[in-house]
């Protein structure tokens, strides 16, 4: 018999974090050589607003950058600064609203890789955390950036599943699209997580709303940040040696976002 919970996947980092950490190598690659290659500071210090449990901060950590983060899900935070604790670091993440925060030092590099910018609701609340990340940042450093455009010249991606599984443990997702709101910008997502163990089997449902972006509608964001140069811009596969132009149908773009 399922188990049916009706609740924020945030709130089981345990879940989370094996589901979306499992994949972390391309995205971890990708940001160690882009600090070098873009940034106008020797980059020892990383921030990632948002961080959810931290799959990458603690890669990070280990590899020698000194890492902070924060987050508005307590139990996500416990999580990322448990496991940091565990392997001898600093608890150096925080609750907070990636819209309105500061930090005691500024950081080298900062990055959002996973659509997380979407979930602040309003051009207001986007154009207030990139000024927060602004000021965070030391001069000629970077904050990476990665986020679902929607197209303009071909139909946008409505679904997408992907699984993970460690040890008896395995978990499967599913995220649909229910509809966009034109007029507020706001596109409503279902998403589900199926729970396997061999005795038990839960899903839990949970909805977001993510804001709706188009190239121009980020560029006129961005304008008004006048913080930032857009460095170089990068697709979802990676590649360091191979930016991506931005077409009609571009959809997983990575902007490498350099302060002035």
């Amino acid at each position: 018999m399922t188990e049916i919970i009706e609740g924020s996947i945030y709130d089981f980092p345990t879940y989370y974090d094996l589901l979306f950490g499992s994949d972390w190598k391309a995205e971890f690659r990708f940001l160690q050589q882009a600090f070098p290659k873009h940034a106008g500071c020797s980059v020892q210090r990383v921030f990632e607003p948002a961080c959810g449990t931290g799959r990458l901060l603690i890669k990070l950590a280990q590899a020698g950058y000194d890492v902070g983060g924060n987050d508005l899900n307590g139990k996500s935070i416990d999580f990322c600064n448990d496991r940091l604790q565990r392997f001898k670091f600093a608890r150096s993440t925080f609750i907070g609203d990636m819209a309105d925060f500061r930090v005691k030092k500024k950081y080298h590099a900062a990055f959002n890789l996973i659509n997380t910018f979407r979930h602040l609701p309003t051009e207001a609340a986007a154009e207030a955390h990139l000024h927060c990340m602004a000021r965070a940042l030391t001069k000629g450093g970077l904050y990476i950036l990665g986020l679902h455009l929607e197209p303009t010249e071909a139909p946008r991606m409505e679904e997408e599943s992907w699984s993970a599984r460690r040890g008896n443990l395995a978990i499967t997702s599913y995220m649909w699209s229910k509809g966009i709101d034109r007029r507020n910008r706001q596109e409503h997502l279902g998403i589900t997580l199926d729970i396997y163990t061999p005795t038990a089997h839960r899903r839990i449902v949970d909805h977001m709303d993510y804001r709706t972006y188009k190239h121009a509608q980020f560029k006129s964001l961005l304008k008004k940040v006048p913080e930032f140069e857009v460095a170089e811009i990068y697709d979802f596969s990676y590649e360091i040696d191979n930016p991506h132009r931005i077409t009609g149908t571009s959809e997983d773009v990575v902007f490498v976002l350099r302060k002035v």
